[in-house]
């Protein structure tokens, strides 16, 4: 079945690179493009494209305020088109806050080489986008924070998410104390863009959030966020944990790779680890997740019914490695417990 697309976009440029690459693929149908909010409006009600490629940056009416009026009007998947600015990466979070999918780094494209990999990059989420589950936006929701006493270092939370894992990832912070086991993440963004990502993160949770660095004790009551093109692992040095950063090839198609943090957490914690793995297309993780479940981990998975994207939970369901299928609130209250537990146990 043909995935029907909308292209918004004020420059001729990305909007005719974009028409190419959609016109080239036999599943992707491009209705039309539009050059500012007004046309796009008039397409929108025309057309009700299965996905809509939209700029931030617009006259008249910029992608955001288009995508809020969108979002409560007519849910429709929408993958973002960002410049590689600090500016440019708040946008997009903001953005994907307000329900977008997914969002694409604009191109600087000067090689066969590059257009050919940004070709796939485009193809690729507005596929994910088409199959995503997305929801008229509503007031925010009143968040009850689990409570839990501890100070300890030994216990280690690893999360993984992908697609519409910027949000999940938020909704599943902001319910945890600032009382809280080292909790490393990798959710897939390029660089810079996971820079702006744990800022804002830092503003909303009890916890404290930064992008990791090279060999940092990992501490309670902080988040350590993969940068964007290195992969993040822990490893053990004496009674403590430490970061590790690596700027070695892709694995299971992504850097940073959610299999690599959570293979490190297999090995190095065993079954003082937690895991969690989020919305998200493809299969990273699944294999981690697994040997963590292997050595005794408590594994979690966000459940197909609240996914953005039933991907990456799938195929770690799939792979034997999960304990629990829940929706993050759950997920959120169940982890809390299985950590007092497993704390209580550690003293005896």
């Amino acid at each position: 079945m043909s995935i029907s697309v909308l292209v918004v976009d004020d420059s001729a440029l990305i909007r005719s690179l974009m028409t190419q690459i959609i016109a080239n693929h036999p599943d992707l149908n491009l209705v039309g493009t539009a050059p500012d909010a007004y046309v796009a409006k008039d397409m929108v009600k025309r057309f009700s494209p299965d996905v809509i490629t939209l700029d931030i940056e617009m006259p008249k009416v910029d992608g955001l305020t288009f995508l809020d009026r969108l979002m409560k009007a007519k849910p429709t998947p929408v993958v973002m088109i960002s410049t590689l600015t600090e500016k440019g990466a708040d946008a997009t979070m903001l953005a994907l806050e307000l329900g977008a999918v997914d969002f694409i780094p604009k191109p600087k494209i000067d090689v066969q080489a590059k257009f050919l990999a940004f070709q796939q990059l485009v193809t690729d989420k507005i596929i994910a986008a088409a199959g995503a589950r997305v929801k008229k936006r509503v007031a925010n929701e009143t968040v009850t924070k689990t409570q839990l006493s501890y100070s300890g270092t030994e216990l280690i939370v690893g999360i993984g998410a992908s697609t519409g894992g910027t949000e999940a990832i938020k909704d599943l912070l902001v319910r945890l104390p600032a009382s809280f086991p080292a909790v490393v993440m990798t959710q897939h963004m390029p660089p810079g863009f996971t820079t702006s990502f744990a800022k804002r993160l830092n503003g909303l949770c009890a916890l404290n959030v930064k992008e990791a660095g090279h060999n940092e004790r990992l501490l309670p009551g902080h988040v350590y966020l993969a940068p964007g093109e290195q992969h993040l692992s822990v490893i053990k040095y004496g009674a403590d944990y430490r970061t590790q950063l690596s700027d070695h090839g892709r694995v299971s198609g992504h850097k940073p790779s959610v299999d690599v943090l959570f293979n490190s957490l297999a090995e190095q914690v065993g079954h003082n680890a937690f895991g969690v793995i989020l919305t998200g297309m493809g299969r990273d993780g699944a294999s981690g997740m697994r040997a963590m479940h292997d050595k005794g981990a408590v594994t979690f998975a966000q459940d197909e019914a609240t996914c953005v994207v039933y991907g990456m939970p799938k195929e770690a369901v799939r792979h034997g490695g999960v304990d629990k299928s829940l929706p993050i609130p759950e997920i959120a209250k169940h982890l809390t417990e299985a950590i007092r537990r497993k704390a209580k146990g550690n003293r005896l």
